[in-house]
């Protein structure tokens, strides 16, 4: 499949149906992607719950925020169902829940909050100075040396990643810091809808926040023994931005501790804009010596 298959592939992802069933509810079913070991990547339930909840507000109101609890993993071989509650609009805000199913049990849960555009104070962080062009950085080198099943994996992936640090797919070179930076976009272009790059972002927020917490601690994705789960994510869109032009996302983790490592990351567009905000609090489990 080409670059732009994978992309094709998120979009239809992202293209949810529309239930005839007739209930105080929206509700929406979706496909999943394909993964090597048939868990559904959150990013994507991310994305399509962010979807859905845009359906049923008004075009002149984009996502500002959301905050959503990963419940159980999902099955990468099943369709999902989104149901949306309708929780409140107001002449500025608007609230959604959405809930994620599989055999009419809850996976994802989500509350999310629209507005309309308006004019206000403004100021934002700036961009990290001295970070290489994404055009001199390539995992590929890293990529080559993984199991066959974990590079498919990468290969399928509609989006292009780019570690600012070496990558630490198999091994941690360098210090052992909490912090690291990646550059990410799609591999093909995407609709000029600003919904769906919103919902891409979202997609795009989960692939590697949790790395600044491994990082930290020397813990590769290849450690033996290692246990990773998300178990929330939250996220502020700022700005409007292409999720096929590069984006710089810089990534920390202030704390680790009772099994539990929080990751917070800040997505820059290339020329300096701050885009979007993001948190996430995961389980890990690393092997003790």
């Amino acid at each position: 499949m080409s670059e732009a298959g994978h992309v094709d592939g998120l979009l239809a992802v992202l293209d949810l149906a529309s239930s005839d069933a007739r209930t105080t509810e929206d509700i929406f079913t979706g496909v999943s992607q394909s993964m090597p070991l048939g868990r559904v990547f959150g990013g994507q339930v991310l994305a399509q719950a962010i979807v859905a909840a845009e359906r049923t507000v008004g075009d002149d109101r984009a996502a500002h925020s959301m905050h959503g609890y990963f419940l159980r993993p999902g099955d990468s071989t099943r369709g999902m169902t989104f149901s949306v509650d309708r929780i409140h609009d107001g002449r500025s805000f608007s609230t959604r829940r959405t809930q994620a199913y599989q055999d009419g049990v809850p996976i994802f849960s989500m509350i999310a909050s629209f507005e309309t555009d308006a004019a206000g104070l403004e100021h934002q962080d700036e961009m990290p100075h001295d970070i290489p062009d994404p055009e001199t950085l390539s995992d590929q080198a890293v990529l080559e040396g993984l199991h066959p099943m974990s590079r498919r994996h990468f290969d399928r992936s509609p989006v292009d990643v780019r570690h600012v640090e070496a990558p630490i797919y198999a091994s941690v070179e360098g210090a052992h810091v909490p912090r690291q930076a990646v550059w990410v976009r799609t591999r093909g272009a995407v609709p000029d809808d600003a919904r769906l790059h919103r919902a891409a972002l979202a997609y795009m927020s989960d692939l590697t926040i949790q790395e600044s917490v491994l990082r930290a601690h020397g813990a590769s994705w290849s450690t033996p023994g290692l246990k990773v789960a998300s178990l929330d994510h939250a996220m502020w869109w700022h700005r409007p931005a292409r999720v096929d032009d590069w984006l710089l996302y810089v990534q920390q983790s202030p704390s680790a501790q009772g099994g539990r490592g929080l990751a917070t990351g800040r997505i820059f567009s290339r020329d300096g804009q701050l885009v979007a905000s993001v948190a996430q609090e995961i389980m890990i489990r690393v092997p003790q010596d």
